[in-house]
Formats: structure tokens, sequence, C-alpha cells
């Protein structure tokens, strides 16, 4: 009995000084068991399934792309107006169409028109100004147009004139003439124009403004022309 106490007593005293700080038992030096110490922790990586990893790399990049996405390049359409009125002129066709052709004399009976220079070196090109206080607010443009009577756009004597912008402010049109008889005619005028940004918030209301303005020139233009 003294020898099994005595014995009971010293794995007691091991048990109390072999104790490590945080643990509860005593170090067990079994072999079986070494392979486990240290022992290294999982990353919460590792214990999570692949799915809940988030994106791969390449769905990573496709969310990056359509994140940064280009937007696509807006096409600006401007809006185009045409006027077009028509009047009877008590002169001959003839005397109405060169008239017309007198493109300087235009600011005489045009309303809107300040000038008009023909190049002297390119007689089929001529700048052209525009003045006019319409909407409470003075308006001013220029262009450089091309009248469309040389080479192939040769009109028929009489008949038809047109032109295009080349600079400036963007318009065409056309002027035609139509005989009534031998001492009158038809004269019909159609200007197309590109709505300038100064004159959009008023668009709906140039058309008409523009059609009263170039019936009131017709008018001046036939005056005119019976003193030719």
């Amino acid at each position: 009995m003294s020898g099994t106490a005595t014995h009971m007593s010293t794995i007691n005293h091991l048990a109390r000084t072999c104790k490590i700080t945080n643990l509860q038992s005593p170090i067990c030096f079994d072999r079986r068991f070494a392979f486990s110490f240290p022992h290294k922790p999982y990353s919460v990586s590792q214990l999570l399934p692949k799915t809940l990893h988030g994106p791969s790399s390449s769905s990573s990049s496709v969310n990056r792309r359509s994140r940064f996405k280009i937007p696509k390049r807006l096409s600006v359409s401007m809006e185009w107006q045409d006027c077009s009125v028509k009047m009877e002129v008590d002169v001959p066709v003839s005397v109405a169409y060169n008239f017309y052709l007198d493109r300087e004399s235009f600011p005489k009976w045009m309303p809107f028109i300040s000038s008009v220079e023909v190049l002297k070196d390119k007689p089929d090109l001529s700048r052209w100004s525009l003045k006019y206080n319409a909407f409470g607010q003075d308006i001013k443009y220029s262009w450089l147009a091309r009248n469309l009577q040389a080479r192939k756009y040769i009109p028929t004597p009489n008949q038809k004139i047109h032109w295009r912008s080349l600079e400036g402010l963007p318009n065409k049109g056309s002027v035609r003439f139509f005989p009534k008889g031998p001492s009158s005619c038809i004269v019909e005028l159609t200007v197309s124009y590109e709505v300038p940004a100064l004159l959009t918030p008023v668009a709906s209301a140039l058309r008409p403004f523009l059609e009263r303005l170039l019936r009131g020139g017709l008018e001046r233009f036939a005056a005119l022309a019976k003193t030719t």
C-alpha cells in the first residue's frame, strides 16, 4: 500500500508541474499524437466552398469591364427646315430670271440679307451676311455659297437657279420660274436651312416667321423687277 501511495503522489506531482498555460490538461507525450503539434490553423477561405469565394479572375475582369463600360457615341442629328413661297410677278420670265441672278442686289429686296459679295476670281461663289432683329435678339450669320449654275449644274435658262452653302450657316435652296404669259410669271422660292443652336428654343415658330419674310421679300422683288 505504501508503494502504491508513493507512485500516485509522484504522478500527481508531475501532472501539476508539467501543465502549460491555457491548457486544462497536462501535455501528452504519446508518440502517436506527436504529428499534431504544432497545429497549423485553417484560413476562412479554405473552409468555405468554392462557390462562396467570390467571382473568379475571369468573371471579375468581366465585371470590371462592365463597370467601366465606355458609352456608345451618340449620333447628333441637327434639325433642318424647309420654307417655300410662291408668287406671281408681273414681268416676263426672262426679266425675273436675270434680276434674280444679280446676287449683290439681294439686300435691296430681301429684308434679312445685309450684304452679298460675289468673288471676282470665282463668280460662282459669293459671301452672304444675314442680320435681323427677331425673337428679342440680334441675329447675325454669314456663309459662303456656291451658285450651282456652272459645269454640270448649268440650269435651263429662265427656269431654275439653285445654290448650296459651303461654309458658315448650313443652307441650300432653289428658285424656279414658270411663265404664265408674255408679261408675267410665277416665281417659287424654296430655302432649306439648319436651325442654329441659338434659335432651337423657337424652332417651331421659325418656319412661319421666315415664310413671312420670304413672301415680303418676293413682293419687293416683284416691284423692283418692274423698274429694270
